[in-house]
């Protein structure tokens, strides 16, 4: 069997220096993903799947091409929950605190700089698995006192942030209020 990541090629040639990427000990969730500098643009997905520094995901290459035809000098993706896994119809029923716990120390230490841009990228995935609300809302509430704003590419007729997946090429972020974007 072919693995389709294994044809996916980043954009930029990156050395091992480059990457902040973060699993847990046995690789069942990643935490973050992305390239150093000093004004990254931060997306949010609901989710990780199998992405690493190694072998890109649709989504990731999408993110980095978004990140650098826009001005920014790095990109990192984060997700509402760490937990890896492709099919997100198999996500947990329920959070697991630790898990949260981990990945909202991640966050904090990520958006921490201040000022950054969070796009929010999570899609109608999340309607599905209501839990995930409170992990949202705590991440909600971290960007917040970090003083960073959240863009979006629009909201679906759920009312959900846009995966950027399911959006044309040439597509544009705008400011928006989480509160818009999901009920919390």
């Amino acid at each position: 069997m072919i693995d389709i990541h294994r044809k996916l090629k980043w954009t930029k040639k990156y050395s091992q220096q480059d990457w902040i990427y973060r699993t847990n000990s046995d690789n069942s969730a990643r935490f973050v993903l992305g390239i150093k500098g000093k004004y990254p643009l931060v997306c949010f997905g609901v989710n990780p799947s199998t992405a690493c520094p190694e072998y890109p995901d649709q989504t990731l290459i999408r993110v980095e091409k978004y990140a650098y035809t826009h001005r920014f000098d790095s990109w990192i993706m984060l997700n509402v929950y760490p937990q890896r896994e492709p099919d997100p119809k198999k996500i947990d029923p329920t959070v697991n605190d630790a898990l949260h716990e981990e990945n909202m120390a991640m966050i904090k230490n990520i958006i921490s700089r201040r000022g950054l841009n969070i796009w929010a990228a999570w899609g109608d995935v999340i309607s599905n698995h209501k839990h995930l609300q409170y992990c949202l809302s705590d991440i909600h509430k971290a960007v917040f006192e970090y003083d960073c704003k959240w863009v979006a590419l629009g909201t679906s007729q759920r009312n959900n942030p846009l995966h950027p997946l399911y959006r044309g090429k040439g597509f544009k972020l705008y400011t928006t209020p989480l509160t818009d974007l999901i009920l919390l």
